[in-house]
């Protein structure tokens, strides 16, 4: 696993012996050279953005908790995943300052601050979407085994939480400045910064309409597979906290709304049931999960429960899927 850290402002940070300190805009394809690696046993590439009230260590153990659920579960129902054999990621964690008091003001401030490091005023869109390129530029030979892959050899996949997933689309958005490229069933596109092979948005923290209103062009965006984003109605930080800080209530807990394509809507399938192909295979993927995220009695109410064996089993149905 490799640690990505921002500062308030977007900046990429690296650790000096002076302590912490931004990467110039210039040095970014340098830094990531000298210190990122995609390991050549690795099947597939996810690269991981936490969201609100996470800090650094507990983003850390979130990740780690669901490469376990996904580890878990392609043991437990391999069946379900023939294209994946094997199953090996490796992850790059972005993590970025998103404390706040469990408030209406604290979440507007994070909000706030997500919306401002992540957009033109700020640096994080930029900075992710070289990541992304710097990635993708360094997947495995898939002449080169143990790697079985695609065309580059490794497959990347996005998965968000929260605000985290506003870091995403935006970082997606960036790139994209050429044809529709959205949904497996599309040819993948010539001279992008990047592709990705699926989008995985857990409890994303912007309003219903956000891909109608603003990501507006993510439909243009250099991505093979969906965007996949999960909702519950026990969500109160979309729902409740969201509703008075933006009027609106948030994707994390009424799905998708508007979107520059059609959406398409299912439930949140039990680990041992498998979602075909055709129910992904769509630009825009909005997962019902009310009867699994359940859990949490504090102002967010189920924001963060998202780590069960049904997320695990989504996430790997789309790596699956993406061969």
């Amino acid at each position: 696993m490799h640690l990505v850290d921002l500062a308030t402002d977007g900046r990429l940070l690296e650790e000096t012996a002076a302590g912490p300190r931004p990467v110039p805009a210039g040095r970014l394809d340098d830094h990531f050279a000298e210190e990122l690696a995609p390991p050549e046993w690795a099947t597939d590439l996810l690269v991981y953005v936490h969201g609100w009230q996470t800090g650094p260590e507990s983003a850390l153990r979130t990740v780690h908790r669901l490469l376990d659920l996904t580890t878990a579960q392609y043991e437990r129902h391999p069946a379900l995943y023939r294209r994946l054999r094997p199953w090996r990621p490796w992850t790059v964690l972005v993590r970025w300052p998103s404390r706040s008091l469990p408030s209406l003001g604290g979440y507007r401030r994070i909000r706030d601050r997500a919306h401002a490091m992540s957009t033109d005023a700020g640096h994080a869109a930029r900075v992710i979407g070289r990541l992304l390129g710097y990635l993708d530029a360094h997947r495995g030979d898939p002449a080169a085994e143990p790697v079985l892959a695609n065309r580059d050899g490794q497959y990347l996949h996005l998965v968000g939480h929260s605000f985290g997933c506003r870091f995403l689309c935006e970082a997606v958005q960036w790139a994209a400045d050429g044809p529709a490229t959205l949904g497996w069933s599309t040819p993948e596109p010539p001279d992008r910064p990047f592709t990705v092979d699926s989008m995985l948005l857990l409890q994303m923290a912007a309003p219903r309409d956000a891909f109608a209103t603003t990501f507006t062009t993510l439909a243009l965006a250099p991505l093979r597979g969906p965007v996949v984003a999960t909702y519950s109605s026990h969500d109160r930080a979309t729902g409740f906290w969201h509703l008075r800080a933006e009027k609106r209530v948030g994707i994390g807990h009424t799905g998708i709304g508007p979107a520059p394509a059609p959406v398409s809507y299912l439930r949140m399938l039990r680990p041992e049931d498998p979602y075909p192909h055709a129910a992904l295979d769509h630009r825009f993927v909005s997962v019902d999960a009310s009867g699994v995220f359940v859990r949490g009695n504090g102002p967010a109410g189920a924001h963060s429960d998202h780590l069960h064996p049904e997320s695990a089993h989504l996430l790997l149905s789309l790596a699956d899927h993406s061969r």
